[in-house]
């Protein structure tokens, strides 16, 4: 193998290496498990060497709905914040190609749950969001809004 052939390889293997690794970081919209419709974008972010998650706007409510509405039904430090700005994912850590031993919260309950997210690997635009309770898990597919 000449110099030239094993540069041109080793790039290669550099993009597909970061092509297969792609991040959570960003904006993703949420699906409502019950109706198939967004619902809402979340902005995913880094911040202290770990991942957090904020609702940066609600979509398809019904036009009679309050604009922001108040999480009444939270019972940590988020109770009676605005939703629109609440923070639903907290401290997530890297591991391999998953985020993993951070929860996210559903306001509508108020509930947190252990969390795991991970980009699909078929496609870059899906996140898959797992949110545990024990050994029961539910998975939810955001997609990235572009």
């Amino acid at each position: 193998m000449t110099k030239k052939t094993g540069l041109i390889a080793l790039i290669i293997v550099i993009f597909s290496t970061i092509a297969s690794s792609q991040s959570v970081i960003g904006k993703w919209k949420t699906i409502d498990d019950d109706t198939g419709k967004a619902k809402s974008i979340v902005e995913i972010y880094k911040q202290n060497g770990k991942v957090f998650g904020k609702i940066i706007n609600l979509v398809n409510r019904p036009q009679n709905a309050k604009p922001n509405p108040i999480c009444t039904k939270c019972v940590d430090d988020r109770k009676d914040q605005k939703i629109i700005g609440i923070e639903i994912i907290r401290d997530m850590k890297k591991d391999g190609d998953e985020y993993v031993d951070g929860t996210i919260m559903d306001p509508e309950n108020g509930k947190s749950y252990t969390c795991k997210l991970w980009v699909d690997e078929d496609d870059n635009n899906i996140l898959k969001v797992r949110g545990y309770i024990s050994f029961l898990y539910r998975t939810q597919t955001w997609h990235k809004v572009k």
